[in-house]
């Protein structure tokens, strides 16, 4: 409990700051940090010998920092996005919105991130009797956890860099970016994300209760998959783009695979 204390305080003062900014876009640049904020206070607080412990506070430490990074450098200086200013012009005042973020946004990001993050403090300690192969620190689910885990990440980070770099270029504004990763998933840093927690919760599956996390990553994919990820987004690319509905019929929505010829 000392972990969801610590990352409480953390949003309501982040919270606090959102409004004086009166830009709630600051929970993005969060959202990493806070997904890996939770290992780290976990591993402070252990012996530190458990090999699994810290692998799996490097690999998401290393994940969160990433994804904070590269969402500051893309958010600073832009302004609001554009779910929250839908959301703060639907609210009476600025008021209003601001007390209706805590909930609707920060607390309930806090939440979330908490409950995603438990493969990583959890399958910190002991070692299961059923998923853990072998007598060494690590096992062969954690090797596939690894590999999983670096494909995702891989996947975010060259498809993230792929399409700043397209967007940079004068000559593709207001072009659909279908290059890349990005010809062969429509969604490349969502996969990504969803690949590195299956692969941080196999390898906190070989801890002796790491079980009880699987629906963690469960719930990842559920957000990137039908609720704030995927589905939001495409709704907005539908709009902006006349010939997204041709690239959706090319290209695979989510897992990776080779494009569709046109017809």
């Amino acid at each position: 409990m000392t972990n969801f204390a610590i990352m409480l305080v953390l949003f309501v003062a982040l919270w606090a700051v959102s409004v004086k900014l009166k830009n709630a876009s600051i929970v993005d640049i969060m959202w990493g940090v806070a997904c890996a904020l939770p290992a780290t206070l976990t591993w402070l607080r252990a012996d530190g010998s458990e090999p699994r412990a810290f692998l799996l506070t490097v690999l998401v430490a290393a994940w969160g920092l990433r994804l904070a990074s590269y969402l500051a450098i893309r958010n600073i200086g832009h302004g609001e996005d554009y779910r929250y200013a839908a959301m703060r012009r639907k609210a009476p005042s600025n008021a209003a919105f601001a007390r209706s973020s805590l909930f609707k946004v920060f607390l309930l990001q806090c939440l979330i991130s908490f409950f995603v993050s438990l493969p990583t403090q959890v399958g910190q300690f002991g070692s299961s009797g059923v998923f853990k192969i072998g007598s060494g620190g690590l096992g062969l689910l954690a090797i596939i956890g690894v590999a999983i885990y670096a494909v995702g990440l891989i996947f975010e980070a060259v498809g993230d860099y792929q399409l700043r770099a397209f967007k940079k270029d004068p000559a593709n504004k207001g072009k659909l970016m279908d290059r890349g990763l990005w010809a062969w998933t429509r969604h490349p840093n969502y996969f990504g994300d969803a690949a590195v927690w299956t692969g941080l919760t196999l390898i906190a599956l070989e801890s002796a209760f790491g079980v009880w996390t699987i629906l963690s990553p469960i719930l990842m994919v559920y957000f990137l998959y039908a609720a704030s990820g995927k589905a939001l987004l495409e709704r907005s690319m539908s709009k902006r783009y006349p010939d997204y509905a041709h690239y959706k019929a090319r290209v695979s929505g989510f897992f990776p695979r080779p494009p569709r010829k046109s017809a």
